[in-house]
């Protein structure tokens, strides 16, 4: 499959690296040149381009009129929304993935903007890519949303009453389940990554919890949480993948 990622920071990297391994044609853009030129010894076999992809003539020369996905995984949403949208409309991409920086702007990807999966997670979003990958006659990335599953993340704070705290010790809504525990940039299966620490970013899958609601199980500061989801005692359901 030919597959376009706009954004050569962490996410773009991973999911590059990850799904040219797969066998996939990979071409990787960035307004950055020395950015690419940083990334381009961990990506052999993926095609650098370099250039703004808001500009349409940018996607067209970087293979976007032939492409079966396109991801915009920049840090800014704005750049990721109007990338979409020219991808979709203009360079007719038949699967369009976008990443979403600020969950209040999570809103605006859908198809007004030309985005069918919008997400924040990043190996999650690998995941998804690399499933579309395996059909060579379709790309479904919309698998999960259908299925009423929605992909989360959240960042520990260094006072988190999470912190110190294996996945499984956490004794999370039902329907809410940690499923990679993300430290110093490396991906970890949520049972092998110990305790926690402030920092880890984890990924999450729920059926029913939202963002906000997420974030505020995570919360730090050290405030007092006597009933808090991790206290003593709590009711243990869910946990690790």
């Amino acid at each position: 499959m030919r597959i376009l990622i706009v954004g050569a920071g962490t996410l773009g990297t991973q999911a590059a690296a990850a799904l040219t391994e797969a066998g996939n044609d990979v071409t990787l853009v960035d307004a950055d040149d020395r950015r690419l030129a940083r990334v381009a010894p961990r990506l052999p076999g993926v095609e650098l381009v370099h250039g703004d992809a808001c500009d349409v003539g940018v996607l067209e020369s970087a293979g976007a009129l032939r492409a079966d996905v396109m991801a915009a995984l920049t840090g800014r949403d704005e750049d990721n929304l109007v990338i979409s949208l020219l991808a979709r409309r203009r360079c007719h991409v038949p699967q369009v993935v976008a990443r979403v920086n600020d969950p209040g702007n999570r809103w605006l990807f859908g198809e007004a903007w030309g985005v069918d999966a919008a997400v924040s997670a990043s190996a999650a979003l690998v995941s998804l890519i690399e499933e579309a990958t395996r059909s060579a006659a379709t790309v479904d990335l919309l698998r999960l949303r259908q299925a009423g599953l929605e992909l989360l993340e959240t960042t520990l704070a260094s006072g988190s009453p999470a912190a110190g705290r294996t996945v499984d010790e956490l004794a999370l809504p039902a329907g809410l389940v940690v499923t990679t525990v993300i430290r110093a940039g490396e991906p970890l299966a949520a049972a092998a990554a110990g305790p926690l620490r402030g920092g880890d970013q984890l990924l999450l899958l729920s059926r029913s919890t939202g963002q906000a609601d997420v974030e505020a199980l995570f919360e730090g500061g050290g405030r007092p949480r006597a009933a808090g989801p991790f206290g003593p005692g709590a009711d243990r359901r869910g946990g690790s993948s």
